[in-house]
This record gives structure tokens, sequence and C-alpha cells, in this order.
């Protein structure tokens, strides 16, 4: 009995230590397996950290390039920038040049035309208006008029009655002569040449009755004669006003004188 027991004991401790055998086996592959899938995760990490590493190494490479493109290609802005900022410049000093010569040229052309005008009206018969009168008369002419009435008005009746008499003299045909014809006689009057005067004025009713002066003019001569002490031909005169222009302002004037002279 006591063999049999041992020799199951021995049966059972051979089929213990077989199934301890099998099991450490087991164990073993299945230790062994599990270090395998780790080298091949493991070296799948380490490609994916690689292929990552040389992504990232692309990337920054592509990136350091489009930096250098865009500093290159802001270095070129900043040099069109200065480009133009310089011919922006060029451009305004050419700008305020130009507006100074045109403001010459258009200052040279009217000094020009004025100038061409100034010779114009020197040359060109001019318009004139005078005691309602209108005619055309060269600029000598009216220079030459304006002169020997200016020198009337200045008091100088001496060369007042010199200018006048040439001009009559040099302008037969002016539209000037009835009024210089005029004035002439009043420069002889108050240069006291009545009996000048006198034939002047006369001369002047006589061409230009009709004139606006007229009735000043036969004043006039009765005033000279009154000077000359012919108080007979001052009243004929005055008598020849009174019957010749009744309404004038010189008539009524003469109205008083010749009652003065009676």
């Amino acid at each position: 009995m006591q063999k049999q027991v041992r020799i199951l004991g021995g049966r059972v401790r051979a089929a213990c230590a077989a199934a301890v055998l099998l099991l450490s086996g087991a164990s073993a592959q299945a230790g062994l397996f599990d270090d395998d899938e780790a080298r091949r995760a493991i070296l799948d990490l380490r490609t994916r950290v690689t292929q990552l590493e040389n992504d990232s190494k692309a990337h920054n490479a592509q990136v350091d390039q489009t930096l250098q493109q865009l500093q290159s290609a802001l270095l070129d802005l900043n040099n069109q920038n200065d480009q133009l900022r310089q011919q922006i410049a060029q451009l305004r000093g050419a700008n305020e040049q130009l507006a100074r010569d045109l403001s010459d040229t258009q200052r040279r052309q009217k000094d020009l035309v004025q100038g061409v005008d100034d010779r114009l009206r020197k040359v060109e018969p001019q318009q004139v208006t005078l005691d309602g009168k209108q005619f055309t008369a060269d600029p000598e002419e009216v220079s030459a008029y304006e002169s020997a009435t200016a020198t009337l008005r200045s008091g100088q009746f001496d060369q007042a009655t010199q200018s006048l008499g040439g001009f009559l003299k040099r302008y037969p045909a002016s539209g000037y002569v009835d009024s210089a014809r005029y004035w002439l006689g009043n420069a002889q009057f108050g240069a006291r040449d009545f009996k000048g005067a006198i034939a002047t004025f006369r001369a002047f009713v006589a061409g230009a009755p009709d004139h606006p002066r007229a009735p000043e003019a036969l004043l006039a001569v009765a005033n000279c004669q009154i000077e000359l002490k012919d108080t007979r031909g001052a009243r004929k005169t005055l008598d020849d006003l009174l019957k010749t222009y009744p309404k004038s302002e010189a008539a009524s004037a003469g109205r008083d004188r010749l009652s003065s002279l009676r």
C-alpha cells in the first residue's frame, strides 16, 4: 500500500513537475512574445520620431527659405520705396521749376502783349468823345491836345497860346479844332491879348455855331471888348448872344453884364 502510495505520489509529483515545466515554457514563450512586440513598437516609434524630425527639419528649412524670401522681398520693397521717394522728390522739384518757368513765361507774355498794345496805341487812331462830338485821332494828336490844355490849366497862358496855336497849324482838320480854338481864345484872354482872343472866339463861333461852348465864346468876346473899353461893341455882342442863345447860362450872365453897361 505504501508502495502504491509512493508510486501514486511519484506520479503526482511527476505530473506536477510536468505541469510546472509546461507552465514555465508557456511563460517563457509569452515573455519572448512580449519582448518582440515591444521591440517592434520601439522601432516603429523611432521610425516615426525620425520621420517627424526629418519632416520638422524640412519644414523648418522651408520656413527659413520663405523668411529669407520675405526678407529679400521686403528689402527690395524698401529699396523701391526709397527710389519712389527720390523720384517723387525729383518730380516735385521738376513741377516747382515748371511752375516757376510757366509763371515767368506768362509774365513775359503779358509784358510782351502790353508792350505790343502800348505800341499799337501809339500808332493806331483812337476813338475820342469831346464836347458831345465823336471822332478819331492819332495818338500823337491826342497827346499834343492834352499837353496844350494841361499847360492852360496850369495858368501858363503864354505857353498855352503857343501850344494851342501850334496844334491848330499842325492839325487843321482835327476833330479837336473847335475845342482847341475855344481854349486858345481863353489862353489869349489870360495873357491879356484881348484883340487876339476876340478874333479867335469869333472864328470859333463862326466855325461851330452849334457847339455847346459857343454862347460862352460870345460872352468872352464881350468881356474882351469891355477890357478894351469898347462898350458899344460889347453891348452889340451881348445883344447877339441874347438873340442867338437866349436860353443858355451865358445869356443869363450876359443880361446882367448888359444891364451894368447901360
